[in-house]
């Protein structure tokens, strides 16, 4: 739902071409490809699933990135955790790997925020990240324990912004403007979206 990882390392520090996998598995198809511009959902409220960020107290941030965690935890655990839906759809695992590189990217652009004035964020090709980084062969135990990390990690860095931080800006590479404000509210509407999207 955004728009290059800054590297292809995966959720244990492993490359994608170091992944254990099944002899002779091959890479599924790359899943259709996400064009739209979510920014709007910080003007109306999501239909697909029902999130309305202007109700989101800056202070409830890091409270439902951590709740998100649990539920993404359990989710791991199914039994049909890779399988697809639809060919062209994510697997749970598939969009777990997502989140979990969610949670680090925008806990890295929270940071930016707070660090610089008006900071350029670099972009992230969250399909391409998907096919490099071979979401469909990681271990789901371990990209359970790297989400939730992931997720307390920068549900902290939420929770320490300042009263008088939550107006700094960044930018992201189409143009857009986040304040740490909506990019919190922006962010946590990726992460319950796809939640919603796996029936977590």
């Amino acid at each position: 739902m955004d728009e290059q990882l800054p590297d292809r390392s995966t959720a244990d520090g492993r490359t994608p071409d170091s992944i254990a996998r099944e002899p002779g598995t091959p890479a599924p198809p790359p899943a259709d490809p996400d064009t739209k511009d979510w920014t709007w959902v910080l003007d109306r409220p999501c239909p697909e699933c029902g999130f309305v960020a202007a109700d989101v107290a800056v202070t409830a941030i890091a409270p439902a990135l951590l709740a998100s965690a649990a539920r993404w935890r359990a989710a791991l655990a199914r039994s049909d955790v890779r399988v697809r839906p639809a060919p062209g759809t994510w697997s749970v695992l598939e969009y777990a790997c997502h989140v979990r590189d969610v949670h680090r990217i925008f806990g890295g652009r929270l940071a930016l925020i707070l660090d610089e004035d008006d900071p350029a964020f670099a972009n992230w090709d969250q399909d391409a990240a998907a096919v490099s980084g071979r979401y469909d062969a990681q271990d789901p135990a371990v990209v359970a324990e790297a989400l939730v990390a992931a997720a307390e990690a920068t549900a902290a860095r939420f929770a320490a912004v300042k009263a008088d931080q939550w107006d700094r800006r960044g930018r992201r590479s189409n143009g857009s403007v986040f304040t740490a404000r909506t990019l919190g509210q922006y962010y946590l509407h990726d992460v319950a979206h796809h939640t919603h999207d796996v029936g977590a």
